[in-house]
């Protein structure tokens, strides 16, 4: 029924440059190579795009967007020159629009830094069609989650779901400029992220219960600390609702400090 991988992908490209405080989140990347073979498509959702509607960038052959700034000259020649998946797009389009959620095609984009980071880590040979997805504007948890629901039709055993985002995104703190003090913030963020690994992961709780932590996620200790924008925390919510969906056993594959800031991945199959 094919598998779900929610990966934080770090801050911009500094997973790639060796940076020691993303060493463990590197490693973790590259570790997670042999679960993709087999797969033949990635529909990968990255928290770098947001559309009024979910968006497919649908180019053959994807250019790269390199969306962010101040970092060595050698961060804008990367090259990743994984084919898009033009035939994964009618698939999606229709599982959406079955449930009601309307979509939209942009043939010019390339694969910005949520996807091109993790992919050079977890898959450099670049050997698997990508097709890159949106976020919605709104923002939305719950919207998310159904968006999530409506994928779960195109998963099978050739598709790997990825969610590409970041479980603590403050980027004030990463940089040690947040007006928090340090040590309570890292307090704030494994209050947050056990809170996370309960919603995600107790299998003590009901489904609509599960669905409904998710969704008011900003009433958790240290939710807006460790977002203060929620667009690096939704595409756990899409993965969760395609997992939920799909019916697949989830387990926790990354729970370590990122620059002293407690993180987590997961993986559904």
């Amino acid at each position: 029924m094919g598998q779900v991988f929610f990966i934080p992908h770090g801050g911009g490209p500094l997973p790639l440059l060796g940076d020691p405080g993303y060493a463990r989140l590197a490693s973790m990347l590259r570790g997670l190579g042999p679960a993709l073979e087999g797969t033949k498509t990635i529909l990968l959702v990255t928290a770098h795009w947001e559309s009024e509607h979910p968006a497919l960038s649908v180019a053959p052959r994807p250019g790269m967007l390199f969306d962010y700034y101040g970092f060595p000259e050698e961060t804008y020649h990367y090259r990743y020159p994984a084919h898009g998946a033009p035939e994964l797009v009618e698939q999606v389009v229709s599982a959406l629009a079955a449930q009601g959620i309307e979509s939209t095609l942009d043939a010019e984009r390339g694969f910005d830094h949520g996807t091109f980071v993790p992919m050079m880590l977890m898959r450099p040979e670049a050997d698997i069609p990508i097709l890159q997805m949106s976020l919605m504007s709104s923002l939305d948890p719950a919207g998310h989650i159904a968006m999530g629901r409506a994928l779960a039709a195109v998963l099978d055993d050739d598709v790997t779901l990825i969610g590409s985002g970041f479980s603590f995104h403050n980027i004030e703190a990463l940089i040690g400029r947040s007006r928090v003090d340090r040590e309570e913030g890292y307090t704030l963020a494994k209050a947050f992220h056990d809170w996370i690994d309960d919603a995600v992961c107790d299998g003590g709780i009901q489904p609509a219960e599960r669905e409904q932590r998710l969704s008011e996620w900003e009433s958790a200790r240290g939710a807006r600390f460790c977002h203060p924008r929620e667009e690096h925390l939704l595409p756990l919510h899409v993965c969760y609702g395609a997992a939920a969906e799909a019916g697949l056993a989830v387990e926790k594959i990354f729970s370590e400090p990122v620059k002293g800031y407690q993180t987590s991945g997961y993986r559904w199959q």
